[in-house]
């Protein structure tokens, strides 16, 4: 294969045996900026040797500029019809200029050559801006990879052990009955086991739901309909499978905010997605006269449960800055309607018989 120039006057070449120092180099640069993953151990050597032999099979490039090398781009096959780019790297001061989409031609182009039809990767679900850039180029998800601490399965998965959900509706207002009469009216439609209304407490009438307890889109579903019924601001909050934490704010039945505290939990997402997923501290506090700063600290997003406090620590921590009571259970979870406070009111017809936790 030829030589291909692209921006600032770079080669694209076929990298050779010669070329060892180079690769070894970039590839320790590689490493330095994106580590392995904690749960990952790499030996460098194991890896050196891997990078000779791709080298000798002819699936490895190298971009250079006045003899300087500014990145690489390694490949091998992975079945009869299927490649796979097993790293690519481009040093920080060459990036933006299409260094990496020229080495990302050159291996597309040896593997076509062998009759490769089509081209895998595996990226950091973390690595935001890598994964955008990749999508541009026609990379569309696939598979999500999971990875646990033993310890954390050794727990959920002891017997007796099942992850919870959970979720409340808060509407903000003080009419009980108000509330209670938009429950009624809309608990048939939702197919719901039951619901229970409680409050005022704090300017906010919380209802429970049998249904929404284990359904997100339930849930959705009915701070909806309150919200636009009584044209009122309504915020849900919900504890999912023991793992993470989701708030949906609505006013008139409209969703201005949302929040989960791993974005990408249930899958892959485009990055726009991933940011709207973020609490806007701005709203938030329009809308409950909560301390922006203060929702800015608590309602943190990462890439794994791992990265964020307890799940129900993280709810309990965001009921409290939004001023919400009585987030830190679900229908489930009410007490008997002999110990419910006073002021509370369950929404006549609705039932409350045979409700069990919601598990998976």
């Amino acid at each position: 294969m030829g030589e291909s120039h692209y921006h600032r006057d770079v080669t694209v070449r076929l990298a050779t045996a010669a070329d060892e120092d180079a690769l070894e180099e970039l590839w320790r640069a590689f490493e330095g900026e994106i580590p392995p993953a904690a749960h990952l151990d790499r030996d460098a050597d194991e890896e050196l040797a891997e990078i000779r032999e791709i080298t000798a099979t002819g699936l490895a490039f190298l971009a250079e500029e006045d003899e300087r090398a500014l990145g690489f781009a390694l490949a091998r096959r992975a079945g009869p019809r299927v490649g796979r780019l097993t790293d690519l790297y481009v040093v920080p001061d060459a990036r933006r200029a299409g260094v990496a989409a020229a080495l990302v031609a050159a291996i597309v182009e040896a593997l076509r050559g062998q009759g490769v039809e089509h081209l895998d990767l595996e990226v950091d679900a973390s690595n935001a801006s890598a994964r955008t850039v990749y999508h541009h180029w026609g990379f569309t998800d696939d598979r999500v990879v999971l990875v646990a601490p033993i310890e954390t399965l050794t727990e959920r998965l002891a017997p007796g052990r099942h992850a919870e959900s959970f979720a409340s509706l808060h509407v903000q207002t003080d009419s009980v009955t108000d509330v209670e009469r938009a429950v009624r009216a809309f608990t048939p439609r939702l197919g719901s086991a039951g619901s229970e209304v409680v409050g005022p407490r704090n300017g906010w009438v919380t209802v429970y739901d049998a249904k929404s307890d284990g359904d997100p889109s339930a849930l959705l579903r009915f701070a909806r309909e309150i919200s636009s019924r009584m044209g009122a601001i309504v915020v849900t909050l919900s504890l999912e499978v023991d793992q993470v934490v989701r708030m949906t704010a609505l006013d008139r039945g409209g969703i201005v905010d949302e929040y989960l505290s791993v974005p990408e939990f249930y899958g892959a997402l485009p990055p726009g997605d991933v940011i709207g997923l973020a609490a806007n501290p701005t709203v938030l506090a329009r809308l409950t006269g909560a301390d922006p700063t203060r929702v800015r600290e608590v309602a943190r997003t990462g890439g794994s449960p791992a990265e964020l406090p307890p799940a129900r620590e993280l709810l309990a921590a965001l009921a409290d800055i939004l001023g919400l009571e009585g987030a830190e259970h679900g229908w489930a979870g009410l007490p008997k309607v002999d110990d419910l406070e006073e002021g509370a009111g369950r929404a006549e017809g609705a039932g409350r018989t045979g409700r069990a936790p919601t598990a998976w």
